[in-house]
C-alpha cells in the first residue's frame, strides 16, 4: 500500500479525540550524568511522554532543545541531532518526545534514547 494510502487510512479509523503521531527521528540524551535523569532513573518507564523545550536563547547552542520528564530536566537532544528538531519547533510544527529505550549501560549516551515524533 503506496504510503498515503495508509496514512489517508489512518487518518479516517483513528477516533476524533485521538492523536496521530509519527515517528521522526530518535536521538540519545545528551547530559545524562549532569541532569535528573541518574536520580529518576528508577521511576521512568519506556514510552513516558518527555517534553521537548526549545532554548534559542541558550549560549552554548542556538538550536538548543531541553528535555524533561515530568517537568524535571533530563537533559538535551545532542548537537548533531537537535537543528532540524529546533527549525521545526521555531515554525510552530507539533513536536513531541517518547522515552523510547531505557538502558543500564556504563556509557551514559546509549542510557535513554529519545524518540521524537510530529503530530498531525
Amino acid at each position: 500500500m503506496p504510503r498515503s494510502a495508509l496514512l489517508a487510512a489512518l487518518l479516517v479509523a483513528a477516533p476524533a479525540t485521538a492523536q496521530l503521531r509519527i515517528l521522526v527521528h530518535s536521538a540519545p540524551l545528551a547530559g545524562f550524568q549532569h541532569y535528573g535523569a541518574k536520580i529518576l532513573w528508577d521511576e521512568m518507564r519506556e514510552g513516558d511522554p518527555l517534553a521537548l523545550i526549545r532554548e534559542p536563547d541558550n549560549r552554548h547552542d542556538a538550536f538548543a532543545v531541553r528535555v524533561e520528564w515530568r517537568g524535571a530536566k533530563l537533559g538535551y537532544l545532542p548537537r548533531a541531532d537537535n537543528r532540524e528538531v529546533a527549525e521545526e519547533m521555531d515554525k510552530g510544527t507539533p513536536v513531541g518526545g517518547r522515552i523510547g529505550r531505557l538502558a543500564r549501560d556504563p556509557n551514559p549516551w546509549k542510557r535513554l534514547r529519545v524518540d521524537i515524533y510530529v503530530g498531525l
